[in-house]
């Protein structure tokens, strides 16, 4: 494994579940965890929050990385006409506000509007997608296109917004509880009583897994119950261990820091090692994988939502 991934696999472990001599680590980075708190205290206490004048949902959680908000987000959305996600676009070759799909017609590329936006696009042809550092200016933006809701991922800090929050618990807690840098935490866990919602995994939404293969030659897919033999998982996403409890026991893998952008011939250095063709990978990577025109197979990863959470946004909603 190369010392990049190591050192990726690391950080993560000592994020998220610490060793011992992490532990360490950990505790001696708590006075700056106390100013990095104390810091997050004093912004959400001077910020003003502004009604933007257009129904705003806010999809967020505490710990870094994912949470499975990009597919609660698509499922959520499916429930609602007339809407729009908001997002900043995480390390797409871009600056500045970008529509990148106006109800199935994709005005950017994939490098414009970063992976999870573009993911949004092909998966959700009937709303607008809209990235913007500045997710105030990308609200007023959804409502001049004629948007009733506004759907923003990863909004739960922007506390100039006039919201109701939903914060997504996840099934596996970390077992570090601290806030950055001595955990994997972006706001003190007692965040989740200033929630409208928290929605807990496998409680209040369940992730359904399916598999495709994608057919680079007719740019299809086809749904499929088998995997192959001589499988590698390919990811760049947050914490992709937790994608093994889908897949074979066993699988070779490699891993690459969230939001990698991959070149052709990682991919062919990879079949190479492994002598093999049969590459699976995320949604969220196929976006990034498929100008490179080869097949691929294919997790899709769906969200079912409670009808209680589906009803208490539909009731917020209603009463403005």
């Amino acid at each position: 494994m190369r010392f990049k991934q190591k050192l990726i696999l690391w950080i993560e472990e000592y994020l998220f579940y610490p060793t011992p001599l992490q532990q360490l680590l950990s505790a001696l980075l708590l006075p700056v965890t106390v100013i990095y708190c104390f810091i997050k205290f004093v912004q959400k206490s001077s910020a003003k929050t502004y009604d933007f004048g257009i129904k705003v949902v806010s999809i967020g959680n505490l710990i870094l990385g994912g949470t499975g908000k990009t597919p609660f987000t698509i499922a959520l959305s499916k429930h609602f006409a007339n809407t729009a996600i908001v997002l900043r676009g995480y390390k797409r070759k871009s600056k500045g506000l970008y529509v990148v799909s106006n109800k199935g017609k994709i005005l950017q590329s994939q490098e414009i509007s970063g992976d999870e936006a573009y993911e949004y696009a092909l998966s959700c042809p009937d709303l607008i997608v809209i990235v913007s550092e500045n997710r105030g200016a990308g609200v007023l933006k959804a409502k001049e296109l004629g948007a009733k809701v506004v759907f923003l991922d990863d909004g739960f800090s922007k506390r100039e917004i006039l919201k109701f929050d939903i914060l997504l618990h996840p099934k596996n807690e970390p077992t570090n509880l601290f806030c950055l840098p001595s955990g994997g935490y972006k706001e003190p866990k007692i965040e989740y009583l200033n929630a409208d919602i928290v929605a807990r995994e496998e409680v209040d939404y369940k992730r359904h897994i399916n598999f495709s293969f994608y057919n680079a030659t007719n740019r299809t897919f086809v749904r499929i119950n088998t995997l192959p033999e001589n499988l590698v998982l390919v990811s760049a996403i947050s914490k992709p261990q937790r994608l093994f409890e889908f897949l074979p026991e066993g699988i070779k893998y490699e891993f690459f820091e969230d939001h990698y952008d991959f070149v052709k011939e990682d991919i062919m250095q990879i079949q190479a090692k492994y002598n093999t063709r049969n590459i699976i990978v995320t949604k969220k990577d196929f976006v990034k994988l498929q100008k490179f025109d080869m097949d691929l197979y294919v997790i899709d990863l769906e969200v079912e939502i409670n009808t209680d959470i589906i009803g208490q946004v539909s009731e917020y909603l209603s009463r403005l």
